[in-house]
């Protein structure tokens, strides 16, 4: 398998250019301008905030300097709270290219275009001068998101991509999961699987936080398609969510935006820290992505029961259903037919091993179904985090 190597010395799958807004007013400008490069690995991702925030702030810092990412394109109205000067120094000093468009200082909407359409394109002209390297498994990250989840997911889909984790960490790479509001009633498990008791002590103070914020909010992630889908109770669900965990010890515990120390296992918090005043912790599967590839995934395990046709910007998804009827009614949009364990008897070793052998053509520049019809989801709103102060 072949990379592309940063000046920071990490190794990206894709060789992109980000075109990043960074308040909602500076969003179709942003688009406008990757528009013009439908075919080229231009992709739109931003923060539609005005206030400030430290988590949105680190979040897209660290977007910027994906490893998938060669050049980013800044677009600032102008009077938001973002700071775009120090996000611009960032990418800069990562040695990524970056320019900076400030629409009140460039003479409005189409200016700017214009001027981020001609940044864009001498971007691209540099991007055959990043070299290609040998990229390992040891140099990989991967993390999974499981959405639309039904009464199958616990017994296909999931544990399938747990026995890809256990067998690409076996092999050195990184894998990291996430939803401690979907392991409610699993954190015994969870502390159990702590590489030391410090971890897994965090681990189970973890999931009872997310618990205890879902029942000041009056809502979980139980959805009325989970219960349609065969689902019965948030522990069910747990369950299932959890086996995509696979069994290796958990080295750790991150945040948004947080780098793993060393290759392994880790899990992500995605729940806010202190009062919930931010809304629901997990908008969407799309929002949890985002969260994922800050933290550095190269690609995104996406698991499902009932159907998900989202995507991602920056990091290639590959969707694995594990719903017979799922893969037959979406063909177009599901890469990995786990349902195979159903309806021919295939083992969980077989879908492991086929979708082990997909991350490896992903990796060599293969794309997913979703990066093939065009699908860039991004989602960032606000969060706390006692890590971002």
């Amino acid at each position: 398998m072949k990379g592309f190597l940063r000046k920071d010395g990490r190794k990206g799958i894709r060789n992109l250019v980000v075109v990043t807004y960074l308040v909602e007013c500076a969003h179709h400008v942003a688009q406008r301008i990757a528009d013009r490069f439908p075919d080229d690995g231009v992709h739109v991702i931003g923060f539609g905030g005005c206030a400030p925030n430290e988590y949105a702030e680190k979040v897209m810092r660290r977007l910027c300097t994906h490893p998938n990412v060669c050049g980013v394109v800044i677009v600032s109205l102008g009077c938001e709270n973002f700071r775009r000067d120090a996000l611009l120094r960032h990418v800069r000093e990562s040695g990524r290219m970056a320019e900076l468009i400030v629409i009140q200082e460039n003479g409005g909407t189409l200016p700017s275009i214009d001027k981020g359409v001609e940044a864009v394109g001498r971007m691209l002209q540099r991007l055959p001068d990043v070299p290609l390297v040998d990229f390992g498994w040891e140099d990989l990250m991967v993390g999974t998101v499981c959405g639309g989840s039904d009464a199958t997911s616990g017994f296909t889909a999931n544990p399938s991509v747990g026995r890809v984790f256990d067998k690409l960490i076996a092999r050195g790479a990184t894998c990291l999961f996430e939803e401690p509001g979907e392991l409610i009633g699993c954190e015994h498990l969870m502390r159990e699987r702590g590489a030391t008791p410090e971890i897994g002590d965090q681990l189970f103070r973890c999931v009872r936080k997310a618990d205890a914020y879902y029942k000041k909010m009056g809502h979980d992630s139980f959805s009325e398609g989970n219960a349609v889908g065969g689902l019965s109770t948030i522990e069910d669900k747990s369950l299932g969510s959890y086996s995509k965990s696979g069994t290796r010890p958990i080295n750790g515990l991150l945040y948004p935006g947080d780098q793993p120390e060393g290759s392994g296992l880790y899990f992500l918090d995605v729940v806010p820290d202190g009062e919930p005043l931010w809304g629901f912790p997990n908008v969407s599967d799309s929002a949890e992505i985002v969260e994922m590839a800050a933290c550095g995934c190269h690609l995104i395990l996406y698991t499902s029961g009932r159907g998900s046709v989202a995507g991602a910007a920056i990091s290639p998804v590959i969707k694995v259903c594990g719903n017979p009827h799922t893969c037959e009614a979406l063909p177009g949009d599901i890469d990995i037919n786990a349902g195979r364990i159903i309806t021919d008897g295939a083992s969980l070793d077989d879908i492991s091993d086929e979708t082990i052998d997909l991350i490896g053509q992903v990796v060599g520049g293969r794309q997913t179904k979703s990066e093939a019809l065009g699908h860039r989801e991004f989602f960032l709103g606000y969060k706390y985090f006692d890590s971002c102060r």
